[in-house]
Parts: C-alpha cells; structure tokens; sequence
C-alpha cells in the first residue's frame, strides 16, 4: 500500500475502505473480529491489492503518469486532489514545526 515510502492511506480517515477491503479480500468482517493482534492486522493491511476498495483509491491517490491522470474521471481527479491536498495542509504544518524548532535552536545557541 506504500510506494516511495510515501503513505496512500489513512488509517482513520479511510478505516471504511479498510473494512470493506479486508471483507473483500481476506472474508474477515473487523467489527467482528475480537482476537486479531494489532500485528496481524498491519500485515493484512500491507497486502491489500488493487482491486479492493482501498486499493482502488490508494491507486488513484499514488499515480504519478499524467498520461494516466489526464484519463482520469472527475471523480478520480477529486479524489487525487482531495488527497494531495490534504497532504499539503499537513507538510505545510510539519515545515512550519520544524522551522520553529530551527529557530528555538538557533536563539539558544546565540545566547550561550
């Protein structure tokens, strides 16, 4: 589900899709399930395929080809872009902790 070690997936927001996909692919219902190690369950997960409802949209969420993208419908655009978006928001607010860190780090330094 991961390439380029970038992630595809939100474990919350996408916790439907992942529903859905483990019915699909392993006949396991999660809501039912009641004894499954959390190990086991990142395992399952890691080989969710492409043709479940996950992999579907973690397909459309990693494609990189614009060849591939300009044929996309508009509904598979503005799930693309709802991602990437999303992701934008959160790097954004990643750089933005990281440079005050930079900063804090920078005035203890000046005044030492």
């Amino acid at each position: 589900m991961q390439q380029n070690s970038e992630e595809w997936y939100d474990i919350i927001e996408d916790y439907d899709l992942i529903e859905s996909s483990f019915a699909e692919q392993y006949g396991i219902r999660l809501r039912r399930e009641n004894d499954m190690s959390w190990g086991e369950f990142c395992t399952l997960l890691s080989g969710i395929n492409e043709k479940t409802a996950l992999g579907k949209i973690v397909s459309i969420r990693a494609e990189k080809d614009p060849k591939i993208i300009k044929e996309f419908t508009s509904e598979q655009k503005q799930i693309r872009n709802k991602w990437r978006k999303r992701n934008i928001e959160n790097i954004n607010s990643k750089d933005y902790d990281q440079a005050m860190k930079n900063f804090e780090n920078m005035f203890r330094t000046m005044s030492t």
